[in-house]
């Protein structure tokens, strides 16, 4: 996982940093990072023009160092001071923001920069909040940031995703221990999913999924495909009224194993059902009746083993402290998975620009597990004895994932990566990076749902590959 620290993070790992180091030498090395990347942007320095506006701060002396730097290699650098900076800049084959960095607060009215003409950020864009990723006044947006040390959640989420162009790490020799925070990186899928042992068996990665209802069949076919291309050895795969003559055929996957369930009153043949899987995926399409959403409460409160709580199963709970006692009735781990409208029917709110602190705000209300889908998805944990919460970020979702089903189809890797044995936070949070990247595989327009189990699939086997103990 790549770290992403706070302000609040960040700055303690600078002053610890200064313990051993004077701050000469920090803003030294931030400014040669800066201004290698600026010659990167560039192709060169000689006869270029430069243009850095430099804020009082730690954040324009490092752009002070690298407008020296450039200028040493023959660039033709101007510095105004980010006060009284004239608007517009004026003609530039180059700009460098190092106005305001990650302490700045209040509001912020960037010069105009001329078309065309690319923007180096300096640790983050001027004017957007480090933590939230809001940005206030009139930030310019850059072709590319150069941070230091770690991400910020700023660069993340909320306007300063769109906003930072592309993100580089500078390392200055500033530890930052380990954050709570971290981001999910292709390697850690092969380095956290465990290896299949050459003795498995398919129940040891069973998974139950309980979706589905009469005209909503696609949503339980997903969600089990979602499962199996994931490396669930079995589905065991119960929709209510899928027993009795009246039961409709629907499109049942061949590789599932079917529980009929009758109408009403099934939750108890769902425990039964699932005593042997490792984990039970609950709720894609089962409906919202009021005595569906009697079963589905009923079975987050009973069912023994690890449970991903999704879509209509989210629905059955009347807000978060209700779903908070189902939880609280057994100890087996329970992941939620809202997007933004399930979060708020929850909570009672949106869950707003900073999805890190909606996402910890849920787990903690419900002592679950929580996996806030959108363009940065959030896992949050439940607090530690401390009080504490960690939060697993996974940014390689795309807008091709906005259409009907694909969450489902997140349900089921949820579930099979926790049946594989990964703990469920970072079950979540790797399912959403794996989801992403197989979105990415496939085409953008024109992407189904019904096309990502196997795109699923075929990246897990491309990254997974065969590893010791498996066959190969």
């Amino acid at each position: 996982m790549r770290p992403v620290v706070t302000v609040d993070e960040a700055r303690a790992a600078d002053a610890a940093a200064l313990e051993h180091v004077d701050q000469s030498v920090l803003v030294a090395r931030a400014g040669r990072a800066v201004a290698l990347e600026a010659l990167e942007l560039l192709g060169g320095a000689y006869a270029r023009r430069v243009t850095v506006v430099a804020g009082k701060g730690n954040n324009g002396n490092d752009g002070r160092v690298a407008a020296e730097l450039l200028a040493g290699r023959g660039a033709r650098v101007r510095v105004f001071d980010a006060a009284d900076a004239p608007s517009p800049l004026g003609a530039a084959d180059l700009v460098i923001d190092a106005a305001y960095g990650t302490g700045f607060r209040g509001s912020y009215v960037a010069p105009e920069v001329g078309p065309a003409v690319p923007v180096l950020a300096v640790d983050i864009p001027s004017g957007v909040d480090a933590d939230t990723g809001v940005a206030s006044g009139r930030p310019q947006p850059a072709t590319a940031t150069v941070t230091f040390a770690a991400l910020k959640p700023g660069l993340l989420q909320g306007d300063g995703a769109a906003l930072a162009g592309d993100v580089r790490v500078a390392d200055i020799g500033v530890d930052v221990g380990s954050p709570r925070i971290g981001l999910v990186e292709d390697a850690d899928v092969a380095g956290r999913v465990p290896s299949r042992p050459r003795s498995a068996h398919k129940w040891q990665s069973a998974v139950g999924v309980v979706a589905g209802s009469p005209g909503m069949e696609g949503a339980a076919v997903l969600s089990a495909q979602g499962a199996s291309h994931a490396g669930a050895g079995m589905v065991r795969l119960m929709s209510p009224g899928t027993s009795g003559p009246l039961a409709a055929p629907g499109p049942w996957p061949i590789e599932s194993v079917r529980v009929p369930l009758g109408s009403v009153g099934w939750a108890g043949d769902v425990l039964a059902a699932v005593a042997r899987c490792r984990a039970v995926v609950v709720g894609p399409g089962l409906g919202r009746d009021e005595p569906t959403r009697a079963e589905i409460r009923r079975l987050v409160t009973e069912c023994p083993v690890p449970l991903v709580v999704d879509a209509d199963g989210l629905a059955a709970f009347d807000g978060a402290e209700q779903l908070a006692a189902s939880v609280a009735r057994s100890p087996r781990p329970v992941v939620l998975t809202p997007h933004d409208g399930e979060f708020r029917a929850l909570v009672g709110e949106p869950p707003g620009p900073d999805r890190i602190a909606a996402a910890r705000r849920l787990a903690a209300a419900t002592g679950a597990a929580v996996l806030l889908k959108g363009p940065l998805t959030a896992v949050a944990a439940p607090p530690d004895a401390g009080g504490g919460q960690s939060v697993l970020l996974a940014s390689a979702g795309s807008n091709a994932l906005a259409t009907a089903g694909t969450g489902d189809v997140l349900s089921g890797i949820v579930g099979a990566l926790v049946a594989r044995g990964v703990p469920p936070q970072t079950a979540a949070a790797l399912a959403a990076h794996v989801h992403g990247r197989a979105a990415a595989v496939g085409h953008r327009e024109g992407l189904v749902a019904g096309d990502l189990p196997g795109l699923v699939a075929q990246w897990l086997s491309e990254h997974l590959g065969a590893r010791p103990g498996e066959d190969g």
